[in-house]
């Protein structure tokens, strides 16, 4: 089956993710399930853990990606990220798209929980449209401060168009 029409942004920040087949991936954030389209149609034994706090949210990637729900490759669950228990031990990959949570509040809660769950060498990758470039430079000192002081390595990745800016924690 074909993919869905996915945007641009998404595309470009799964493809900066380079999703491995057996990769254990967790979404945060998964709204209407383009990346959680994306990430599957990459996973062979690996698997995509994809949580939103939205009801909506949860129902769209499901009915999205019913195909992968049915093959085992995907695991939906309404609930955020400082209430969640991980189902699998390590995680290879943490992604999320316009999370605002990593730079508008603390978090030290939900970030010390990835790290614990990311495998070394895995990596979080937090990603946002850059739509409004003043806002760029705030979201990646507080986001970036967020992960390094929960011990990952901090780099930066950009894309001009459509202007999309990532922050990459390597544990």
């Amino acid at each position: 089956m074909a993919l869905q029409t996915i945007p641009p942004r998404i595309k470009w920040a799964v493809d900066v993710t380079d999703v491995q087949p057996s990769d254990q991936v967790l979404e945060i954030g998964c709204g209407a399930g383009a990346a959680a389209e994306l990430i599957c149609s990459r996973l062979e034994t690996g698997k995509l853990f994809a949580i939103d706090r939205s009801e909506s949210g949860v129902d769209r990637t499901k009915r999205r990606n019913a195909r992968y729900v049915d093959a085992g490759r995907l695991v939906v669950r309404q609930i955020d990220l400082a209430t969640l228990r991980v189902p699998v031990k390590r995680l290879n990959k943490v992604f999320a798209f316009n999370v605002n949570l990593f730079w508008v509040r603390a978090c030290d809660d939900e970030v010390a929980l990835l790290h614990e769950r990311v495998v070394p060498g895995g990596a979080v990758y937090l990603f946002y449209e850059a739509a409004r470039p003043e806002l760029v430079p705030r979201i990646v000192e507080k986001a970036s401060a967020t992960l390094a002081k929960a011990g990952f390595r901090i780099s930066i990745v950009e894309q001009k168009a459509p202007p999309v800016i990532g922050i990459v924690g390597r544990r």
